[in-house]
């Protein structure tokens, strides 16, 4: 319903380009008559006959009864200027992302429709507060963010500006119940809800190969394989572009006044000043042959070595000695002075951790248990390690079936750092009031294919493990990219669940 109470049965679209197509498309198939405007000649007709053809596809893949997708497409029309748009209930803006260029076309329709028609913008990355501050009536003006491309994914963020009416945004989460998405009300911010949340797991991944700790390769491998997610890091930004994922970082990086968490890297800068933006240049983080396939160097631990049998636990650890007898080793409980040290720090790197036991550090070896153990295991050393007793527990780790993923001395390995930040963001992430936490857990796995939302990964970590890990990081590199969130600090003291409401 709009501000004035009417329901909204015609929806305005001012860009015909793949977000203002796609929101014309799911508005069609979801029972709204459709007006389309675009200020390129020929546009709105091309989008037009592009929508008719993704309906006769679904038709033909039987996802669509025919008689629906006609309806459909009786519904969408096109506008010949922003004035034929005055009809409408709804308005929804999908141009260019230029906050001049966006206020001026809302001062036009401002001007052109009802008083109780509401005003959407599909931004991504700018403030519906700047949009609307061009605007005299303000409460009915929100933010209506769709995400690419617009049928397939689900969620719609329902952004609410500093002076949106609530009339206005149960209205628009209405309208995306209608258009089939699942919508989601997020406070106005840098980057909203998935475009903040989404940063720290692909700017951890760099920062972990900016230090040497292991290669593009090996990181996306872990978080495939150990941490459930569909894409590795560096596959991730190579297929959205690093032309546009160093852009968005910066600009939230800003946005939030320069929070080192939100940091990205010279690495990152790198590429995209070389112009190697990933598969649409056929080199980015990896190199892409003439048919789009990643060139990609094994992530595994090779070793003609032979495997070590019998190993010591640096200190006791009942699940580390239970996990590698499983995997064929002889644990001992007493250290002979020759064999390898076997540990498995939480949040530390061996370093710190031999320092920290007095050890032996030439024969020590870092264990990660966070992640799955089924596919790969991860271990890593300090400098100065001995390599033949690094080489036999990887041929012995092989030997039980797992692939190895062999790393440099880091705090929290790979996947206990990517994983923890991702969690402690979405802590604070709740904290700020972006939304609700059931519903940043709801956006985060809808608008990035996430196994599980960051709350939830908080959870099935331990919300005391993850604040271990991140007091950890932050004591070990003196970074203040790694404080923890009060959010998460307060649920670690009190053992609450992260999805626990003030």
């Amino acid at each position: 319903m709009t501000a004035q109470g009417q329901d909204i049965e015609i929806v305005g679209i001012v860009g015909a380009g793949a977000m203002g197509r796609g929101i014309a498309q799911v508005a069609a198939t979801g029972g709204m008559q459709v007006l389309l405007y675009d200020a390129a000649a020929g546009a709105a007709g091309r989008a037009r006959d592009a929508i008719n053809a993704q309906l006769d596809q679904l038709v033909g893949k039987g996802r669509m009864a025919a008689a629906d997708a006609e309806a459909a497409k009786g519904r969408l029309k096109l506008a010949d200027s922003l004035e034929a748009l005055a009809p409408a209930d709804l308005v929804v803006e999908a141009i260019v992302e230029n906050l001049a260029v966006k206020q001026e076309v809302f001062r036009q329709l401002e001007a052109i429709v009802r008083s109780d028609c509401l005003l959407a913008s599909n931004t991504s990355s700018l403030r519906i507060a700047s949009i609307a501050s061009a605007c005299q009536e303000r409460g009915r003006i929100a933010g209506l963010h769709f995400f690419n491309p617009v049928p397939l994914m689900k969620l719609v963020e329902v952004i609410r500006a500093p002076g949106t009416s609530e009339a206005t945004i149960a209205a628009l989460t209405r309208v995306g119940e209608r258009m089939g998405r699942v919508p989601v009300v997020v406070q106005d911010s840098p980057g909203f809800l998935v475009n903040f949340g989404g940063r720290v797991y692909t700017q951890e991944a760099l920062r972990i190969v900016s230090e040497g700790v292991a290669s593009p390769a090996q990181v996306d491998a872990v978080m495939r394989d150990a941490w459930s997610f569909r894409m590795g890091p560096f596959e991730l930004m190579d297929l959205t572009g690093i032309d546009v994922n160093f852009p968005v970082s910066q600009i939230i990086h800003e946005g939030y006044f320069y929070d080192r968490r939100l940091a990205t890297t010279p690495l990152h800068q790198l590429l995209k000043e070389s112009g190697q933006f990933g598969r649409k240049t056929r080199r980015g983080f990896f190199e892409y042959d003439a048919s789009g396939k990643a060139i990609v160097e094994s992530p595994d631990a090779a070793t003609d070595a032979p495997a070590v049998s019998r190993i010591a636990l640096a200190e006791q650890d009942d699940a580390l000695g239970e996990l590698l007898r499983g995997f064929g080793f002889e644990v001992s409980a007493f250290d002979d002075g020759e064999s390898p040290l076997l540990c498995a720090p939480l949040g530390e790197d061996c370093s710190s951790f031999a320092a920290r036991l007095g050890l032996d550090h030439r024969r020590l070896i870092g264990f990660d248990i966070a992640g799955k153990l089924d596919k790969r295991v991860t271990i890593m050393r300090p400098p100065g390690a001995r390599q033949d007793l690094f080489d036999g527990v990887i041929a012995g780790l092989q030997k039980a079936g797992r692939a190895v993923t062999a790393i440099c001395d880091s705090p929290g390995f790979i996947g206990q750092r990517i994983a923890a930040m991702v969690a402690n963001l979405g802590c604070e992430m709740a904290q700020i009031r972006i939304a609700r936490p059931h519903d940043i857990d709801k956006a985060m796995t809808l608008g990035l294919n996430y196994p599980f939302g960051p709350l939830a990964l908080a959870d099935a970590m331990g919300v005391e493990t993850v604040h271990t890990i991140m007091t950890q990081l932050q004591t070990i590199t003196g970074d203040d990219r790694y404080r923890p969130s009060l959010w998460l600090r307060r649920r670690a003291l009190l053992g609450l669940s992260a999805l626990t409401e003030d």
